[in-house]
């Protein structure tokens, strides 16, 4: 059984909440720490571009989590967004039992 997640946050929202605020650290010192233009840090921050798997290697260094929580967080919520846009009604399954005769 899976457990959907209400809207879950996107990377750029859990950094500003976790890393950022507390520590009052600015998206600039993110960027240069992450060797990274500030437009990108901006958009990651304000959700307006996912976590590639090369951002994520650099977040798991300079942030101290993994890459795959990242990338996790990054898919968990593109699968939640999918689901409300993806209408599965119009699909059906292959029957594959008789398509093997």
């Amino acid at each position: 059984m899976t457990i959907q997640q209400h809207n879950p946050l996107l990377p750029g929202a859990f950094i500003k909440r976790v890393y950022l605020e507390p520590f009052d650290v600015g998206s600039n010192e993110l960027a240069c720490k992450l060797q990274v233009s500030t437009g990108l840090v901006s958009r990651l921050l304000n959700g307006k571009t996912d976590v590639s798997p090369a951002l994520a290697l650099k977040l798991s260094k300079v942030l101290c989590r993994s890459p795959e929580s990242w990338l996790l967080m990054q898919d968990n919520h593109n699968l939640w967004r999918a689901r409300k846009e993806v209408h599965l009604s119009k699909f059906a399954r292959l029957d594959f039992v008789n398509l093997a005769t």
